[in-house]
């Protein structure tokens, strides 16, 4: 008989529908090991395996209460892993984490860590890498276009983008003109 299963002098309570609190919590930990999660994915994945509300409950609470769950330290993990390596800007990842199930008090400080210095210098680099690889009789209004909607699609505000990129072309056509005077 599994430890914490038995109430008292009665017969053993009877295994719960979709699992224990314990099997729950194992789910938990072999989701957790794979990459950090939130508390609404990891509510969401013991649903999908049939676990009952209450038994997710108890699993999440315990899990929060030793410190293994904790939405504000995954939003911050998060903002910070997908900014830096996936250049993505403020808009799209507050629209991630709140597809992940992020509470906005939770959200709000992680966000706020990607200043808008930040956010530029990152956007500048997208551009530029970009840029290498447009074709070199491109029209500066297409470029412009395909540039704003890559930072756009990016989640970069449009004032950003078309500050960034215009700027960026800019010193382009300054570098190439300096080239082909020579």
């Amino acid at each position: 008989m599994a430890a914490g299963s038995e109430r008292g002098a009665g017969s053993p309570e009877p295994t719960p529908p979709g699992g224990t609190v314990e099997q729950a919590k194992e789910a938990c930990l072999r989701l957790l090991a794979v990459r950090a999660r939130s508390r609404a994915e990891l509510a969401q994945r013991l649903a999908a395996k049939g676990y009952t509300e209450e038994i997710t409950e108890r699993a999440l609470d315990r899990l929060t209460e030793v410190g293994l769950i904790d939405d504000a330290a995954f939003a911050e993990q998060w903002v910070h892993s997908r900014h830096t390596f996936s250049g993505k800007g403020k808009q799209a990842l507050a629209q991630e984490l709140r597809r992940k199930g992020v509470a906005q008090s939770d959200a709000a400080p992680a966000l706020e860590a990607i200043s808008s210095d930040d956010e530029e210098s990152r956007a500048r680099e997208l551009v530029r890498r970009k840029l290498r690889s447009l074709p070199s009789g491109l029209d500066r209004d297409k470029a412009i276009r395909r540039l704003v909607g890559m930072l756009a699609r990016r989640g970069y505000n449009q004032s950003i983008a078309f500050t960034v990129v215009k700027s960026e072309l800019a010193q382009a056509q300054f570098d190439t003109s300096d080239i082909e005077q020579d």
